[in-house]
């Protein structure tokens, strides 16, 4: 058994789950799995702006904390343990809210073919935020209206996955309460 490693993670190699090098998965297309979280506030939710230092979609603009599970690891444990070593947070219960599979080119020949375990976490409180520089950029609050109308105006500031989330999966994410208050 292959020891937990951040550069191993669960991907499908011929049908059968396989640890896998990151960028080999992310060169090769290969499907593999994700965690993604989005912490909110009322109808706010924390967006991070990736660290120029990735090697795929730098300076782009996506949902609070977005990884891969190390090899063995549960996906609620990477979320918890993801949203502390990128934004410094802890003391968050992230609750899944759904399973989405995508497919998105994410520039310089890279592919990111995730099955992905998505989180809302409640921030009922303010907690500091330390971004880890290595990772993240700036980091904000923004209104889920603000952010959908930013999204269409400049979809070219966004991840991939973020505008399939918005677009096709926001119902789920966010449940119905997120959604209707925004349009008050």
């Amino acid at each position: 058994m292959p020891e937990r490693s951040p550069n191993l993670i669960p991907a499908w190699v011929d049908g059968e789950l396989t640890p896998v090098d990151k960028l080999r998965a992310h060169q090769d297309g290969l499907r593999h799995k994700a965690v993604s979280v989005f912490v909110v506030q009322d109808r706010q939710i924390l967006m991070q702006r990736r660290a120029m230092g990735k090697y795929h979609t730098p300076g782009l603009w996506a949902n609070t904390c977005c990884t891969h599970p190390m090899w063995n690891e549960a996906s609620d444990i990477c979320a918890v343990r993801r949203l502390d070593e990128e934004l410094g947070l802890s003391g968050l219960h992230p609750e899944y809210r759904h399973r989405i599979e995508y497919r998105a080119d994410v520039g310089d020949g890279l592919i990111e073919h995730e099955v992905v375990d998505v989180y809302l976490a409640h921030m009922l409180e303010p907690l500091g935020l330390t971004p880890n520089p290595d990772e993240v950029m700036e980091t904000r609050w923004v209104d889920y209206h603000d952010l959908l109308a930013e999204v269409a105006r400049h979809p070219d500031r966004f991840t991939p996955w973020l505008k399939i989330y918005l677009a096709d999966y926001a119902d789920v994410i966010f449940g119905p309460d997120l959604i209707v208050a925004a349009r008050d």
